[in-house]
């Protein structure tokens, strides 16, 4: 599925008695090639995860398109942008806070199943698992006993339920530490391979950026540049 970004501006407003209004982005403009990496890179307070949330889905942007197959995802009727929606996830750069810390694994690897009416077989989970590199028997444990890794690769695990077409990634590795960052971007990387997802790895590190991203682009002020080619 072909997801394209025409014209995105968000505005965030702070104060009570004096209203402050900040343009987060400015009139982006974004093709997400399907099956290809794309980086988005920038400064802390840059938009970043703004961005990341209206290519997501969650987030609604008070101007402009987020144009799913054609459709626009924000005009389209309930049914239809529900349906767009689960093509297009997105993964968080504090995993813990994704899983509640009273389920088991199990549970809340369950819920996007549940939420399109259907409960899904220990073997359907232990697959979910194993397609990220995780033994089934952490499906018995709590979020508080596993790793942050552990957790990072259950959340793309969840993600990944719904066949997206499109995968958002906010800061994947900026909790963890070089060697459990390199097999997140190594299991990244297999992932695409094998699934043909287009994933968005947003990140305030270039090099991370330039070395597995096929596209490179910059945010500042509001407004996103095309940087050129990564290495991968």
């Amino acid at each position: 599925m072909h997801v394209e970004a025409r014209g995105i501006s968000k505005i965030y407003g702070s104060g009570w008695l004096i209203r402050r209004r900040r343009l987060v982005l400015d009139g982006i403009d974004m093709a997400l090639a399907p099956g290809k990496r794309i980086g988005i890179v920038g400064r802390s307070g840059a938009g970043k995860t703004t961005l990341g949330l209206i290519l997501a889905g969650i987030l609604r942007p008070d101007t402009g398109q987020l144009r799913c197959g054609g459709i626009d995802l924000w005009t389209a009727g309930r049914q239809v942008r529900r349906r767009l929606g689960q093509r297009l996830q997105m993964v968080f750069q504090h995993p813990e806070s994704s899983f509640d810390p009273r389920w088991t694994l199990a549970r809340s690897l369950e819920e996007p199943f549940r939420l399109c009416g259907r409960v899904p077989s220990m073997q359907d989970l232990s697959a979910m698992l194993a397609s990220v590199e995780l033994q089934p028997a952490l499906l018995t444990r709590r979020p508080g006993e596993l790793s942050g890794g552990e957790l990072q690769r259950m959340a793309i695990s969840r993600a990944l339920a719904m066949v997206p077409a499109v995968l958002v990634l906010d800061e994947p590795t900026a909790m963890l530490d070089v060697l459990t960052q390199a097999r997140i971007i190594r299991l990244l990387e297999k992932i695409q391979r094998d699934t043909g997802v287009t994933i968005v790895l947003i990140s305030h590190d270039p090099a991370l950026i330039n070395s597995f991203c096929h596209r490179v682009y910059r945010l500042d002020a509001g407004r996103i540049d095309f940087q050129g080619n990564g290495g991968s």
